[in-house]
């Protein structure tokens, strides 16, 4: 038989749990999920979480024994970010968070069942050195733009041009150079500083 061409958007990991409102409440309330549904009565014996736009399964019945493998892992904007959240809520830290050889910096936690699950973001800095010369290039910038560009610098941890690199690069390639979270971020700094023009305002710019 000819092996079918299959669409697939997403997946859904889904983990045994003994108690599903009690595993509701320690992964809203401890890890910082949203109750998506929950469904089987009073007490529920089903029930959907969300992290972002992932949704994590939450099913009645016999959690495995404790293992060494992850039950799901979660990639997400700024993982350091979550550990700060998850260790002031004394969720139990399997593995402290650290930069993998896998070019991804995660850690993991342990829930009350059982299961290994781990949070990680991308490392981009990994990969050899790459040998450049940077030279001085005179530019003129908008006001409002200008200063958000430097607050978003300081948020990525970045000089201020080399994260103007990475936005040319990204650029070059026909892709976004932020996650989620920093758009996020990005919304914030544009009422912060009063920005109200859209991507395209640059060709209308005058300067008193």
């Amino acid at each position: 038989m000819t092996k079918p061409v299959v669409d697939c958007d997403y997946v859904n990991p889904g983990i045994a749990v003994s108690d599903v409102p009690a595993a509701v409440d320690f992964y809203t309330n401890k890890l910082g999920f949203t109750l998506g549904f929950t469904w089987g009565g009073d007490p529920p014996t089903f029930a959907g979480v969300t992290l972002g736009s992932v949704q994590l399964f939450l099913a009645q019945g016999t959690p495995p024994p404790p293992a060494d493998i992850s039950s799901a892992f979660f990639h997400v904007g700024d993982a350091d970010q979550l550990y700060q959240l998850h260790q002031s809520n004394g969720v139990e830290i399997a593995q402290p968070i650290g930069d993998r050889p896998y070019a991804i910096r995660d850690y993991a936690i342990r829930d009350p069942w059982g299961h290994l699950i781990v949070f990680g973001h991308n490392l981009y800095n990994a990969g050899p050195p790459v040998k450049i010369e940077r030279v001085d290039v005179p530019v003129r910038i908008e006001k409002r733009l200008a200063a958000l560009l430097e607050d978003l610098a300081k948020h990525k941890r970045m000089s201020l041009g080399s994260c103007l690199e990475e936005m040319i690069l990204h650029t070059n390639e026909g892709v976004g150079s932020h996650t989620k979270s920093t758009l996020r971020y990005i919304q914030e700094l544009k009422k912060k500083h009063g920005i109200d023009y859209d991507c395209h305002a640059s060709y209308r710019f005058v300067e008193d």
